[in-house]
């Protein structure tokens, strides 16, 4: 059997057919498996993996406010913004397979919050067990330390549990809650603000 679903039969040929009904975006933590995870810095070829992903969170789940989904120009922009700051832009592998994705993004726009990033991980559904977001985030932070960075923020959209509990796990302290700060899906939504410092 295969590090996860995406392994196994026709699951290699459409990436973008497993999504979540939940908010679990951010996922995986203490497993025998996150060995067999490979972290790396993202290319240009992994844009239509990191879109499919993505786009299966903004149709089906409340992980993100984002209401329609970004097309794979709309990524590849993002993803060079990021860059563009110097921030690091991540895929996570297992088997061959890209199965997350995660980047560091400036808190907000003014220049006095240049030291704060905010961290943002998408890891997929079919490969909850196996280390992948805990591998993600843990190399996000080393890569930030390493660029200065004095300390990183999760926005968390909704309730969502997992995310909540994988930050927790990496030294992540919640620090504000804000009730009904978005709408999606016919429901309001709080948005809980969880930091931990880079230095």
């Amino acid at each position: 059997m295969g590090a996860c679903a995406l392994i196994l039969g026709e699951a290699t040929s459409n990436p973008s057919q497993y999504g979540a009904k939940s908010s679990a975006a951010t996922l995986i933590d203490d497993t025998p498996n996150v060995s067999q995870c490979l972290v790396r810095p993202s290319t240009l070829a992994d844009i239509p993996h990191i879109t499919a992903i993505y786009t299966r969170f903004v149709t089906t789940s409340t992980a993100t406010f984002e209401i329609v989904a970004p097309d794979e120009s709309e990524m590849l922009r993002r993803r060079q913004a990021v860059l563009g700051r110097d921030l690091p832009y991540l895929v996570a592998e297992l088997e061959g397979y890209v199965v997350g994705f995660c980047y560091a993004s400036q808190f907000r726009p003014r220049e006095g919050y240049r030291f704060t990033v905010e961290d943002s991980i998408y890891v997929r559904p079919d490969c909850i067990g196996h280390g992948v977001g805990k591998a993600l985030l843990a190399e996000l932070i080393l890569q930030c330390q390493a660029k200065g960075c004095h300390s990183m923020v999760a926005c968390i959209c909704g309730v969502n549990v997992p995310s909540v509990a994988l930050h927790a796990s990496l030294g992540f302290h919640q620090v504000g809650l804000l009730p009904e700060a978005g709408y999606k899906f016919g429901e309001w939504l709080r948005l809980s603000i969880m930091q931990c410092p880079c230095t």
